[in-house]
């Protein structure tokens, strides 16, 4: 039988479900999130039957609704429709990538020459979840030489700020792609080059970005002290950017892996209480902008470690039903193969073997990938399956598998 509620409805319930709640039980936990006295019981339970038919919550119960499940408004709610990113550049700016090029070999640089560069970045930081990482790389590279080379021109004080700025999201990008495919070496070097960048221009999100990569790093290596102290340091420097809401979640992460359930709570809440506070992003594309479906995915990963199956199988499927769209096209590929191995780990756990291997195999199918994050995730599926089905003969296949994905970087093998 067809369940034709909207995604959100399905999803109260299936999160009310996972926790082992009647409605009651939720509605208690609604009133304890509330700043403001609340109907009773029985008439707040009839309210809540109906949004879990499908009757929309109102403004003020939205966000509420999101506490209780530890999530924010518009992870839950229907938020805006995405920007068209491709023609971004042409309806902004009447540019044409030629155009802009031999602007940028002029002795001085105007305004609509920044405008139509700062759309450029935007747009390849929006292409960071599609492009092939070769191909990004080749472009990002191109357009931070480009940058770069305006510092040689005549700039008055507010272009060449703008212009550090520019060429630090570019560094940050590419450094990103290069940690993807498995340059470490190259991707810390371009790192440390957009935190210099971010330095001299004093911009705090860049620097916040720049710590998160770090964090990042630090947690795909298995270095979780690492992980903690540069979240840290990346949140005194951006603690009122976005940026701090995904240092937030690097830390939980981290406490997560090294088993303290009490912080990993502490650090989520923080960062959920940042992100509902913040307005929705214009681009909800770009790859440094941090996107309210973005919290689930942390929140998944840490449920996971921690053992909390149902949640952590919930949250993957909504991971998975927010990052495909209609057509079956993955507008998430990478979030979408964490979440796979995500559920793979919570069908081991539950002594399915035969959907543990097709979600962790299925993880590894896709084009666009994360190597380092992918093979970290993937090592915690192949420990279950080794602990549990060590004598399997596909079991075995799936552990040579993820051996040859983590041949291609030698420094992120499985242990």
């Amino acid at each position: 039988m067809s369940d034709d509620r909207p995604a959100w409805a399905r999803r109260i319930a299936a999160e009310r479900s996972a926790r082992e709640w009647s409605q009651r039980d939720a509605v208690r936990a609604l009133r304890a999130h509330s700043k403001d006295e609340l109907p009773a019981d029985d008439s707040l339970i009839r309210q809540w039957k109906r949004w879990e038919s499908g009757q929309i919550p109102n403004e003020f119960y939205r966000p509420l609704i999101a506490a209780v499940f530890g999530t924010v408004t518009h992870a839950l709610f229907p938020a805006p429709a995405r920007r068209d990113g491709d023609k971004e550049i042409l309806a902004a700016s009447g540019m044409e990538t030629l155009e802009i090029v031999s602007r940028l070999n002029r002795s001085d640089v105007d305004a609509a020459t920044l405008d139509a560069l700062r759309i450029t970045t935007d747009r390849l930081c929006s292409e960071y979840p599609f492009m092939p990482s070769e191909q990004l790389l080749i472009e990002g590279r191109q357009w931070l030489r480009r940058v770069v080379e305006l510092h040689s021109k005549s700039l008055t004080l507010t272009q060449h700020r703008e212009v550090l700025a520019l060429s630090g999201w570019l560094a940050l990008l590419v450094g990103c792609v290069e940690y993807d495919t498995g340059d470490r070496h190259a991707a810390e070097s371009t790192r440390r080059a957009a935190l210099s960048l971010a330095t001299e221009a004093d911009h705090a999100e860049v620097a916040g970005w720049a710590h998160e990569m770090r964090a990042w790093f630090a947690l795909t290596t298995g270095d979780y002290r690492g992980v903690i102290a540069a979240a840290q340091a990346g949140t005194e420097i951006a603690a009122h950017q976005g940026v701090a809401v995904q240092l937030a979640a690097q830390e939980a992460k981290a406490w997560a892996r090294l088993g303290d359930r009490r912080r990993v709570e502490v650090a989520l809440d923080r960062g959920r209480n940042l992100l509902e506070g913040m307005p929705h992003p214009e681009n909800l594309d770009n790859h440094f902008v941090v996107d309210p479906a973005k919290f689930d995915f942390y929140a998944m990963d840490c449920y996971r470690l921690v053992g909390e199956d149902k949640l952590a199988r919930t949250l993957a499927e909504e991971v998975l039903r927010a990052g495909t769209d209609f057509d079956g096209s993955e507008r998430s590929p990478m979030r979408n193969a964490e979440a796979r191995v995500t559920l793979g780990v919570t069908a081991a756990r539950e002594g399915d073997l035969e959907q543990a291997l097709i979600m962790g195999e299925r993880a590894l199918e896709g084009e666009r990938q994360s190597v380092p994050s992918l093979i970290m995730t993937s090592r915690e599926l192949a420990a279950e399956v080794r602990r549990r089905y060590a004598s399997e003969p596909s079991a075995q296949d799936y552990l040579a598998h993820l051996r040859e994905l983590g041949e291609a970087a030698p420094g992120f093998l499985p242990q």
